[in-house]
C-alpha cells in the first residue's frame, strides 16, 4: 500500500485563485502599460532633439544677401582689351575689390562720409564678396567698364538680422546690428534688395572662419577618405578572422582567449582606440598628423571587432548540412567555406559592416585624439592630406562664438543623421532582400 499523500484538485472557482489570477492580470496590465510608457518618453525625448536639430538647422541651409549695382571699373581692374589674357588675369588677381564695393555702397548711400560709417557699411557684406567679384571677371572679362546688379552674401550678423535672431527692438546696447547700420538695412530691405536664398555653398565649401562662407565640402571628403581606409582594412580583416575562428581554429584555451579579447573590445570606449592611433601611427610610425589615412587605421582598430562577431554569427547561422554536402561531393575545405558558407552568409556579413562603418562615421573621439581637430580650410585631395572629418567638423563649430555657427552646426548635424538613417538603411534593406530562412 502506497504512503505517497494524496493532493486534492485545485479548486479554480475559489475565491483565492480568483484573487490570484486577477493580480496576475493586474501585474501584466501594469507592465504593458509601463513599456508603452516607456516607448512614449522615448518617443517624446526623440521628437523634441530632432525637432529642435531641424528647427535650428532648417536656416543653415539659408543665407542672405543683398543686390547691389556694381560698377567694374577698368581702372581698378585693368583693361582686358589694352592686355593680353595672362596680364589681364594678373591684373585682376592683384585688384582691390574692396575699392570696388565702396564706390557701389558710395553710390547708393551718399550721405555716408565719415570713414567710420564706410567701414560699417562694408562689414555688412561678406569678406567672401571679393572673391565672387574677382571670379565674375575672370570668367567673363567683357564685364569690365559697365555696371551690373550682383547678388552679393551678406555678412552674419545681416543675416541673422534677416532670420529674425537679431531682435531690431531690443535697445542698440543689446544688440550686434546698431541703429545705423539697421537704417542701412532697412533702406535695403524696402527697395527688395535683400533675399534670402538657399545657399548652395554649403555643401561645396570647405571650412571658414565666416559663417556665411563655411560649408561642409572639405569635411564630407575627409570623412569619405577615412571611411575608405577604414573599409579596406577592417573588412578583410574582420572577415578572415571571423573565417578561421569559426571554421578553422581548434577549440583550446588560445581561441578562447582571443574570442574573449574580441568580445571585451567591442565594449571599449572609442577614445581608447584614439589613444592607441596617437601611440602607435603617430608616435611610432610617424605618420602623417591629421590625415584620413591614420583616421582610417584608428577606426578601423574600433571597427574589426563589430565585424568579426557579426560575420561569425552568420557564418555560424549557415546550416551544417550546406557543409555536410559540399564535403560529400569531394569539396576540399577552403571550397566548403569560400565557395558555399561565406557566400550564404555575405548578406549578415555586409549588413554587421554597414553597421560598423555607421559607428565609426560618427565617432569624434578617436579623430580628435589623432589631431584631425585642427582648422583646415582646403579640401583633401588624398590620403595623407590634412583632413577633418564631419562630426569634428561640427564639434568645432559648436565650440565657435558666432550665433550663426549654431545654425550651421544644427544643419551639418541633419546631414550627418541623413548618412547614418541612409547607411543603417542599407543594412536593413540587404539583411531583408537576401536573408534566408534555413
Amino acid at each position: 500500500m502506497s504512503n505517497a499523500t494524496e493532493f486534492e484538485p485545485t479548486n479554480w472557482k475559489s475565491p483565492e485563485m480568483k484573487a490570484r489570477i486577477r493580480r496576475r492580470y493586474r501585474r501584466d496590465r501594469n507592465f504593458r502599460y509601463l513599456g508603452i510608457f516607456a516607448i512614449a518618453m522615448a518617443s517624446m525625448f526623440l521628437f523634441l532633439l530632432i525637432g529642435k536639430i531641424v528647427r535650428d538647422g532648417s536656416m543653415g541651409f539659408m543665407q542672405t544677401s543683398l543686390d547691389l549695382d556694381i560698377t567694374f571699373s577698368a581702372e581698378i581692374l585693368g583693361d582686358p582689351r589694352a592686355m593680353d589674357a595672362k596680364a589681364f588675369e594678373e591684373s585682376v588677381r592683384k585688384a582691390n575689390m574692396i575699392r570696388v564695393i565702396d564706390a557701389s555702397l558710395t553710390d547708393y548711400f551718399p550721405e555716408v562720409e565719415s570713414r567710420r560709417d564706410r567701414r560699417a557699411l562694408l562689414r555688412m557684406i561678406s569678406g567672401g564678396a571679393r572673391e565672387q567679384l574677382r571670379n565674375m571677371v575672370l570668367e567673363t572679362p567683357a564685364i569690365v567698364g559697365s555696371t551690373k546688379r550682383v547678388r552679393i552674401l551678406a555678412a552674419d550678423d545681416i543675416d541673422q538680422l534677416r532670420k529674425g535672431k537679431i531682435d531690431a527692438s531690443l535697445p542698440e546696447s543689446n544688440r550686434k546690428v546698431k541703429d545705423k547700420e539697421l537704417g542701412w538695412y532697412q533702406k535695403l530691405f524696402e527697395e527688395d534688395r535683400v533675399s534670402l536664398n538657399f545657399h548652395f555653398a554649403f555643401f561645396t565649401n570647405g571650412d571658414s572662419r565666416d559663417p556665411e562662407l563655411a560649408g561642409i565640402w572639405g569635411a564630407t571628403v575627409g570623412s569619405a577618405l577615412t571611411l575608405v581606409v577604414t573599409l579596406l582594412i577592417a573588412f578583410p580583416i574582420g572577415v578572415l578572422t571571423a573565417i578561421y575562428l569559426e571554421e578553422f581554429a581548434p577549440q583550446n584555451r588560445l581561441t578562447d582567449i582571443i574570442e574573449i579579447n574580441i568580445n571585451n573590445l567591442a565594449a571599449v570606449p572609442s577614445i581608447v582606440f584614439g589613444l592607441l592611433g596617437l601611440a602607435v601611427f603617430l608616435g611610432v610610425m610617424h605618420l602623417p598628423r591629421s590625415a584620413p589615412l591614420v583616421g582610417g587605421l584608428t577606426l578601423a582598430l574600433m571597427t574589426l571587432p563589430t565585424i568579426i562577431i557579426a560575420s561569425r554569427a552568420s557564418i555560424k547561422a549557415v546550416p551544417p548540412s550546406i557543409r555536410d554536402a559540399a564535403r560529400g561531393l569531394g569539396a576540399s575545405p577552403m571550397q566548403v567555406v569560400f565557395h558555399h558558407v561565406v557566400p550564404l552568409a555575405m548578406p549578415g556579413i555586409l549588413t554587421g559592416t554597414i553597421i560598423g562603418m555607421a559607428q565609426a562615421l560618427g565617432e569624434t573621439a578617436p579623430l580628435l585624439m589623432i589631431g584631425m581637430v585642427a582648422f583646415i580650410v582646403d579640401i583633401p585631395g588624398g590620403f595623407s592630406d590634412a583632413a577633418t572629418a564631419l562630426p569634428v567638423q561640427i564639434f568645432l563649430w559648436a565650440d565657435s562664438p558666432e550665433r550663426a555657427f549654431v545654425e550651421k552646426t544644427s544643419a551639418a548635424i541633419m546631414v550627418l543623421l541623413a548618412f547614418l538613417i541612409s547607411m543603417n538603411g542599407v543594412a536593413i534593406w540587404l539583411r531583408q532582400k537576401f536573408e534566408r530562412q534555413w
